[in-house]
């Protein structure tokens, strides 16, 4: 199924950057204007110079910033500020990082070339949707510079480890590049260069599908860009660069793959006490009000029995937090929840049982009585995966005054699985439905779109 090949890698020359630290970035479409300004003021030479955060999702305006990036881009290459690597290869790329829970892990994945596929052939397999304006600021991006700037997050099936047990016995004796991020996780690389390395990791992949994880955008960016070069010349050779992305992939049997929840604030339109929320989620769910003493200890002991209840029966439990009361409640599907709602029944069974849908479709939508379009139209749901910030948002909303009651949704995380079993029907999840964390860098390795693909 899936063609993976090596690469020449363009990167930061550590002769030419004092602190490699400062020039990397989180992936462009999480970072806010404020923290894009702080990566700038870091260092000149950063990523968000070239890997552009998108300022207008709903258009496509040139301001000339594109061309701007281009110049950077061709420039930093003139000064050796961005070298190429002599060989093609395979990276090894792994993250050391500590997990929210406090834990200590190790993810360990590969960067690769990936050949293109359209969803509807199955090797590439998505589970979120994509929008128009965002594709747009993309594609103008990739064709302005003729480059991949940021990788596709992707998973793959490995029960036994193959691809990283093979690359780890081949790869070079020292990392070429360690760093740290933001959050002190560290970001160490290896090139694999071993021919017979890189064909056991080839085979292995063809017969496989792969799974986009985190990147949708990207991906069906460069789909785009394919099809326009296939307009203009049919007759692309197979080995032709628009005929591969660079992806990071991961084995989803990885000890080290973590997914968060995204928690929901939803800004009610009225007012509404804590009694009448309770009342409201009683119709259809069971629902028991969580009693301790400080704010803190209050959302850990919810989720302590969110995790318990979903554990126990295996069906979807949340909590919601009204900050203005300071009061929390467990929220437990039963089987009754899926019966007596239309909205659920109606889903296939691959989404019926999700948090996520259970939350948007049957939480939000029926009990709420608050569509999707309203939502949208109104701005009433935010989406926060750090669950302090999300309590600090809903707590600073629950003292404006603006006729908005604020209500927090906590959410146990999307397993893997679930993931794999959406993306397999064919299925998409709802906005948000997961937070591989950590995210990977942009910039480690930038891949020029200028030279063919060795098959």
């Amino acid at each position: 199924m899936a063609a993976v090949a090596p690469f020449r890698a363009l990167r930061y020359n550590p002769a030419k950057i004092e602190r490699l630290d400062d020039v990397f970035t989180p992936p462009y479409d999480i970072i806010s204007a404020k923290d894009g300004e702080k990566l700038r003021q870091k260092n000149p030479y950063s990523m968000i110079n070239l890997d552009l955060r998108n300022t207008a999702q709903d258009e496509t305006a040139d301001d000339g910033r594109y061309q701007q990036a281009c110049d950077r881009f061709t420039a930093w290459q003139e000064e050796a500020v961005l070298v190429r690597d002599a060989q093609p290869a395979i990276y090894l790329y792994s993250i050391e990082y500590q997990h929210p829970n406090g834990r200590r892990l190790t993810r360990k994945g590969i960067v690769a070339l990936v050949g293109l596929a359209e969803f509807s052939e199955g090797i590439v397999r998505p589970h979120e949707k994509t929008f128009a304006g965002v594709i747009g600021d993309r594609l103008k991006l990739m064709e302005t510079c003729a480059a991949q700037f940021s990788k596709i997050f992707s998973i793959y099936s490995d029960p036994q480890q193959e691809v990283i047990r093979c690359l780890e016995q081949a790869q070079e004796p020292q990392p070429f590049l360690r760093v740290k991020d933001g959050n002190a996780n560290s970001h160490t690389l290896w090139r694999v260069t071993d021919a017979a390395a890189i064909a056991k990791v080839r085979q292995f992949f063809a017969d496989r599908p792969v799974y986009i994880a985190d990147g949708h955008h990207r991906y069906t960016t460069a789909l785009e860009h394919r099809r326009r070069m296939l307009a203009a010349n049919p007759e692309l050779p197979a080995d032709h660069p628009c005929n591969f992305i660079m992806m990071y992939l991961c084995g989803c049997e990885d000890p080290g793959l973590s997914v968060l929840p995204t928690h929901r604030l939803l800004r009610w339109p009225g007012e509404m006490s804590a009694d009448a929320l309770a009342a409201k989620m009683s119709a259809g769910l069971d629902v028991a009000e969580i009693t301790q003493g400080s704010r803190e200890s209050l959302l850990a002991e919810t989720f302590n029995r969110m995790d318990e209840a979903e554990a126990d029966s295996g069906l979807p439990a949340f909590g919601v937090y009204h900050p203005g009361e300071n009061r929390s409640f467990l929220l437990a599907a039963t089987p009754q929840t899926f019966a007596a709602s239309p909205a659920l029944t109606a889903k296939p069974e691959v989404l019926r049982g999700l948090d996520v849908v259970v939350l948007s479709d049957f939480l939000i939508q029926e009990q709420l009585g608050l569509s999707h379009e309203q939502c949208v139209r109104e701005k009433l749901v935010s989406y926060i995966s750090d669950p302090d910030e999300a309590i600090d948002a809903a707590v600073k909303q629950s003292v404006a005054e603006d006729g908005h009651t604020p209500l927090l949704f906590l959410l146990n995380p999307t397993k893997v699985a679930q993931v794999l079993q959406v993306a397999d029907s064919g299925n998409i999840m709802p906005h948000k439905s997961t937070f591989f964390y950590p995210k990977i860098l942009t910039g480690l390795l930038i891949r020029k779109l200028d030279e063919a693909v060795r098959l």
